[in-house]
């Protein structure tokens, strides 16, 4: 078998993930794009929750070719281990003496009944730094609620701010944004417990994607108001309640996100538009008083923008310093000119899937650039390679446990 090609700023690192879906793949993934070992511990029978989730290929479902799955888990070694077990939390244990790092996201409750929490795993690890990415966190009276990305989005008051009109129900966001924030900060403070590991040794990092998510979309403007005079914002539909133009204005093939708030940025719109004489009046050089008349401005913008097609908009409005942008699709993003000219779209290879392409590393190291270099695992394929080496276990004890159903065929 050949081994993951291992390089770059985490090169030497072993991380071990008992995760699903996405927050602990996620975070996990992103220790892999920059060269850690990344050993992925999965269910024997079903591996990762992601696998079923899709999408798939002809909507077909198929545990081999899930890209949620595929996206969340490139550049990983996959070990099918049944944690439930006493013997597979011995296993697990074992790996996790060899390791750096532990990542994981699963019910602190199920984390305690299985003796993987860790309070019991420090005493034997006391150089691990594990990183627990929940919904609520370790404690409190909502840790143990069982909950998916959502709950923990609209348990925030984000849904309240942002996403629909004001006089209206809230409408669902886009799934995992918390779970993708939640990754993002666990990632950046298990890269910052790694470094202080001399000083302190292991720690144990409690990450709750509500916080993260709520401290970035309203505890940044909304606390301080609410804290200082009992105020907060709600959502507002389409567009700024106060100024104006920003919203997103339909075109001849689809949408483009218009926004002229400074001067400046108002005269570049201004003469893209050809300078027309409904938009020379000088009360409408204030943003304010814009917003006042946000009615007839959007009319006579979207007059104007039914006449382009989005491209259009945005390339006459970028000429004038105006901060305009097309409303693409995700077929035209990644067949965008900026991403190939950037090598962000990467291409690996899968045994079931084929040619997969895979969005490379979100942040960049000029002296080791980092990202996927090796598709998704298949469900247990590095097992018996991971146990006898990490885990230092011998073939007949690898034989009994697959034959126990402890670990995967």
């Amino acid at each position: 078998m050949t081994p993951l090609p291992r390089s770059g700023a985490l090169a030497g690192v072993t991380v071990i993930e008992l995760g699903d879906a996405v927050s602990a793949p996620f975070c996990a993934r992103l220790l892999a794009d920059y060269g850690a070992d990344v050993v992925k511990v999965e269910r024997t029978a079903s591996g990762d929750v992601a696998r079923a989730w899709g999408p798939f290929p002809g909507e077909t479902p198929h545990p081999e070719k899930s890209g949620l799955f595929f996206f969340c888990n490139t550049n990983k070694r996959s070990v099918a281990l049944d944690v439930t077990t006493a013997n597979g939390q011995a296993v697990l244990r074992a790996l996790l003496r060899r390791a750096d790092v532990f990542v994981e996201n699963q019910r602190p409750a199920d984390m305690r009944a299985w003796g993987l929490d860790y309070a019991t795993l420090a005493p034997e690890c006391p150089d691990l730094v594990m990183v627990s990415i929940t919904p609520f966190g370790q404690t409190g009276p909502c840790a143990d609620w069982h909950a998916y990305d959502l709950n923990a989005y609209h348990f925030t008051a984000t849904g309240s701010r942002y996403c629909g009109h004001a006089g209206r129900a809230p409408l669902e966001h886009g799934t995992f944004s918390a779970d993708f924030f939640g990754g993002y900060v666990a990632t950046a403070w298990a890269l910052g417990a790694l470094y202080g590991r001399t000083a302190i040794g292991g720690q144990h990092l409690d990450v709750s994607s509500a916080e993260a998510i709520a401290a970035l979309f309203t505890g940044a403007q909304n606390i301080g108001a609410y804290a200082q005079e009992g105020r907060f914002e709600r959502r507002s539909g389409s567009g700024m309640s106060l100024a104006a133009p920003a919203r997103i204005l339909p075109c001849r093939d689809g949408f483009a996100w218009v926004i002229a708030l400074e001067p400046a940025q108002w005269d570049g719109l201004r003469a893209a538009m050809g300078d027309p004489d409904w938009a020379a009046p000088e009360i409408f050089r204030d943003l304010f008083e814009r917003g006042r008349n946000a009615d007839i401005i959007y009319t006579m913008l979207e007059r104007w923008t039914m006449s382009l097609t989005k491209q259009e908009v945005m390339d006459r409005c970028q000429a004038h310093g105006c901060p305009t942008t097309a409303v693409y699709t995700i077929g035209e993003l990644v067949r965008h000119p900026h991403l190939a000219a950037r090598g962000q779209i990467i291409e690996l290879e899968h045994p079931i899937l084929g040619t997969v392409p895979v969005f490379g590393a979100p942040i960049r190291l000029p002296a080791c650039p980092g990202g996927p270099v090796a598709p998704a695992p298949l469900l247990g394929e590095h097992t018996r390679e991971v146990l006898g080496t990490l885990g230092a276990l011998d073939e007949a004890t690898i034989d009994r446990l697959t034959a126990q159903g402890v670990v995967g065929p």
